[in-house]
């Protein structure tokens, strides 16, 4: 065979990547809640962009929410700022544990006020067990913070290293 690839016998070649995959997580779970903060702030940023060009669709929700809402168009204008650079900063790990905190309020409306009210109706409910795992996510990312691949990592990484004292200094003989 040319190319170095070795044919596998039936699923055993699978099954013994999936090992090895689940032994690389066993042993960096803090890489695995990055992959998760990453993707969490790609969606929320994503999420902005679709409610920027849809925003008849996001002030029907809130209307939808009940009178309890004051000022539709404000707590719109904070939903979309709050997932785009919330977003933003989650992705790149930068103020993690800040941007975490800023979407944490829009997702305990869109659990409690926006979707709780509606889960015993027939319409789809995908929305709250969405918003609940994505508020639930927040919440660790509020505790855990950036993790190793993030910008606050890296700076206090900096931080540290411009603190401590220089250890190779010369030494003068005389």
């Amino acid at each position: 065979m040319t190319g170095g690839v070795k044919p596998t016998s039936g699923g055993k070649g699978l099954l013994s990547k999936v090992a090895q995959i689940k032994q690389w997580l066993r042993t960096h779970p803090d890489l695995f809640l990055d992959l998760v903060r990453i993707y969490i702030g790609t969606g929320l940023f994503v999420k902005s962009i679709y409610l920027m060009t849809h925003r008849e669709y996001l002030l029907d929700i809130i209307e939808q929410a009940g009178p309890w809402m004051i000022a539709p168009v404000a707590v719109a204008h904070y939903v979309i700022a709050a997932h785009m650079a919330g977003g933003v900063l989650l992705a790149f790990g930068l103020i993690t544990r800040i941007a975490a905190l800023a979407n944490i309020p829009v997702l305990i409306g869109a659990v409690f006020y926006v979707y709780l009210p509606k889960v015993l109706t027939v319409e789809p409910r995908q929305g709250l067990e969405f918003s609940a795992l994505v508020l639930f996510l927040l919440a660790l990312l509020v505790v855990y913070g950036g993790g190793r691949v993030s910008l606050d990592y890296l700076l206090e990484k900096k931080l540290a290293d411009a603190a401590s004292p220089e250890t190779t200094a010369t030494v003068n003989p005389h």
